[in-house]
């Protein structure tokens, strides 16, 4: 698959298929693949925490917000939820803010999903003392992100912004999610060359 398809298919999906299972293996691969991307001085703060587990999922899934815009929805129904979540962690007794690594890992293991015909939703509205407990997560260790993955059920849909220029993603009357794009025209801001 070619970087412009790969990037296109990698968006944040919230409906997956529960039956169709994420491996450890899988998550041990993805997990493989983030750790070799660059890190601010090369201090490599982040940890996981791979589940794959029904049980564990299930207490994490209790734990998140799924979609801003979507003000009365509470997250996919049993069998749309992920089949797999990775955990990502700050290791504070390393640093104490990592975000621009954390972007980096976490696109890095959404692309790498992708390419496997998996999807998934990074999620950073978190009830963090309570997934920290459940995790049983020493104090040095900070919640930074959760990674939903799965296989997707739902399509989503790249478009332009609407003439009002709204931002706001919708589901049309079908379950298709639409997400408006600024144009790139609007967001390069001076050419040189």
């Amino acid at each position: 698959m070619d970087m412009d398809a790969l990037v296109s298919r990698c968006r944040s999906y919230r409906r997956f298929d529960a039956g169709v299972p994420v491996t450890m293996a899988t998550l041990k691969e993805l997990v493989s693949l983030a750790r070799r991307v660059p890190s601010a001085a090369n201090r490599q703060p982040l940890k996981y925490v791979l589940s794959c587990s029904a049980q564990m999922n299930a207490l994490i899934f209790q734990t998140l917000a799924w979609a801003a815009y979507f003000k009365d929805w509470p997250g996919p129904e049993p069998q749309e939820r992920p089949a797999a979540y990775i955990v990502v962690l700050l290791d504070t007794d390393i640093t104490q803010s990592a975000d621009v690594d954390v972007g980096i890992a976490a696109q890095t293991i959404l692309l790498a999903a992708t390419e496997r015909g998996l999807g998934g939703c990074m999620l950073g509205a978190i009830m963090k003392d309570q997934l920290g407990e459940a995790l049983d997560l020493p104090p040095r260790l900070a919640i930074s992100l959760v990674i939903a993955l799965g296989k997707p059920v739902e399509s989503v849909v790249l478009e332009d912004l609407p003439a009002d220029g709204s931002i706001k993603y919708h589901r049309d009357a079908d379950g298709v999610h639409h997400v408006p794009k600024r144009p790139v025209t609007e967001l390069i801001q001076a050419v040189y060359g």
